[in-house]
């Protein structure tokens, strides 16, 4: 008895095997193709950036002194964006102060910023890191890495013209619950 059915289900089986390779994909050209959503998504969006990159990417100002990081992008309904939140201060995320700039204030830079190596404005002194220091007898030059190639889906930092102290001093931007 189960020996009839296991025939029939394999008999079953090739049957319908039979069917689904006797089937052939109707030959279209190029121009006949549909449009579809991954063609769409080959070619339309190059050039884009990816918002999911744009949030943590670091702040700097003209001075090159960091200011702080991109919290949150603020959209209208249509899914333009209209406003950058930027977390000024503050260690992990305690203590900071959140506020919030029109998107068309902050300027997105490709290119690494470039460091001298000398004492900045917060007393830190040294290279970027990912940059080679050299050693010499007298002397320690700094020497800036191998440049990478921008990438092509998000920014290397923001630039904005304000001062830590003047971030600090606008209102707090606080979200709507």
């Amino acid at each position: 008895m189960l020996a009839k059915f296991m025939t029939a289900g394999l008999v079953g089986s090739a049957l319908l095997a039979t069917v689904a390779f006797a089937q052939t994909p109707a030959a279209t050209t190029d121009s006949a193709k549909p449009a579809t959503a991954a063609a769409a998504s080959d070619t339309s969006f190059q050039g884009n950036w990816r918002g999911s990159k744009l949030v943590g990417l670091s702040v700097y100002n003209e001075a090159n002194e960091s200011l702080g990081s991109i919290n949150d992008l603020l959209m209208d309904k249509s899914g333009n964006i209209k406003g950058v939140v930027i977390g000024v201060g503050g260690f992990l995320g305690v203590g900071e102060h959140l506020v919030a700039l029109p998107f068309d204030k902050v300027k997105f830079v490709t290119e690494p910023i470039a460091y001298t190596g000398t004492a900045g404005a917060g007393g830190a002194a040294g290279p970027r890191p990912g940059s080679t220091t050299t050693t010499g007898a007298a002397n320690t030059a700094t020497t800036a890495a191998t440049p990478a190639k921008p990438n092509p889906w998000y920014p290397d930092h923001a630039v904005i013209s304000a001062t830590k102290d003047q971030l600090k001093a606008m209102p707090e931007f606080k979200y709507a619950i």
